[in-house]
């Protein structure tokens, strides 16, 4: 793979991630409430030309920015050609200058016929791996409507640690009938298999899953809240203890191994998304590209970008998203600093912040302030009391680097 080198005079230019969709799966998960289809054919060319039109209509509107991370979601990105990885790969880093450590994560499933292509996707640039394994169990991978075992989930998790330099997995957790003993003893397995990163997700009944409309029937009962709280805590005791501590909510890390990627999400960092139902945030403009991928190739062969909707957002509504994937951080945010990013004077109530502090919810030193592990278990209702419905306005301008860089934008397209 070729890369540009980073020039000088970028190393300053503000830095962006880009998020890739591949919209494909062999089958649906009954959990699933992502963009995702089961197609019988796909016409490899076709999607290749077509996101990477895609890209390149969103180079032409963020020019001079300095790329960090690129992310292959989906679906499964495991089933994308390699070759089609390595040209997405190669045309970002044409398009923009990339760090000198770009991660380049891509979602695999651990199917045999997904773990053989590891190698040549590491030869096309991905540098780290996130594999969907779930759970260790074969009963409760049946019942997530996995197609792999979990034998054949290890076997993958091997061949990835020997050809990827990072390699994080996921598992679900707080399934019917689950239990701290049986939870622990997965979570101590999950910890012993030598990764730096593990993303560990409690089961959430979606929406329009499969899930929600068996639970509608009496299928089966989600766990309670109150041992789902318990589980979520010995996590937390756990994770920390191996050395490997939550940096997000359901995200887990040594230090200096968190998902840079997801880091410029939750910090509010502009990142650009192409592929079928990708979002994005680039100058201040919410993107969003079609979701059903006949939709959206027609759309970029008719318009040359995928984008079925695009919006300003208002000064509070940043400030608002902002403070909400914030304190999903166990750094937590600086209110005052954000504040000002987006031209207020205050942006919380800061009587309610240090009543929640003297209940031992929130930390507060000055303005900075993040959850305790009380309050990580109850952070919608803590942004619910904390942030003030209209933000104090300021009396000087909004900073520079606050407003758009960028005079063009789209009309919103139906």
């Amino acid at each position: 793979m070729t890369s540009v080198t980073l020039d000088r005079s970028t190393e300053g230019a503000a830095p962006f991630a880009l998020y890739v969709h591949w919209p494909f799966c062999v089958s649906k998960c009954p959990y699933c409430d992502f963009n995702s289809h089961v197609r019988g054919g796909i016409d490899q060319l076709s999607w290749r030309d077509a996101l990477l039109a895609d890209l390149a209509h969103e180079a032409r509107l963020l020019p001079g920015r300095r790329l960090v991370s690129i992310f292959f979601g989906g679906g499964t990105p495991s089933l994308m050609p390699p070759d089609t990885v390595a040209a997405v790969i190669a045309a970002a880093q044409a398009h923009w200058p990339a760090a000198a450590d770009i991660e380049i994560t891509l979602e695999a499933n651990p199917n045999s016929v997904e773990a053989a292509r590891f190698a040549d996707l590491a030869a096309a640039g991905v540098n780290r791996l996130s594999l969907g394994l779930q759970s260790f169990d074969d009963a409760a991978l049946a019942f997530l409507g996995r197609a792999h075992s979990a034998a054949e989930g290890l076997r993958a998790l091997d061949i990835a640690q020997r050809n990827f330099d990072r390699v994080s997995f996921d598992l679900i957790y707080a399934l019917p009938g689950d239990s701290e003993a049986a939870w622990a003893a997965t979570l101590k397995r999950a910890l012993a298999l030598g990764t730096s990163h593990l993303s560990l997700y409690q089961l959430t009944i979606e929406p329009g899953t499969r899930f929600a409309t068996m639970v509608g029937k009496g299928d089966f009962l989600p766990l309670d809240t109150d041992p789902a709280a318990a589980l979520f805590e010995l996590t937390d005791a756990m994770t920390s203890a191996a050395g490997v501590p939550a940096y997000e909510i359901s995200n887990h890390a040594r230090p200096g191994h968190e998902s840079r990627h997801n880091l410029t999400y939750w910090r509010y960092g502009d990142y650009v998304g192409v592929g079928p139902g990708a979002h994005g945030r680039r100058l201040g403009l919410r993107t969003v590209r079609h979701r059903k991928p006949e939709n959206f190739l027609s759309a970029v062969a008719r318009n040359g970008h995928g984008i079925v909707e695009e919006e300003r957002l208002s000064p509070g509504e940043s400030a608002d998203e902002a403070l909400v994937m914030g304190l999903r951080l166990r750094e937590g945010i600086d209110a005052d600093a954000l504040a000002a990013r987006f031209g207020f004077a205050g942006i919380v109530d800061w009587a309610r912040v240090d009543r929640l502090a003297a209940s031992g919810h929130l930390e507060r030193q000055g303005s900075h302030i993040r959850l305790t592990g009380a309050g990580r278990l109850l952070l919608d209702a803590i942004l619910g009391e904390i942030a003030l419905a209209a933000p104090i306005a300021s009396s000087a301008p909004p900073p520079r680097a606050a407003q758009p860089e960028s005079s063009q934008r789209l009309a919103v397209l139906r």
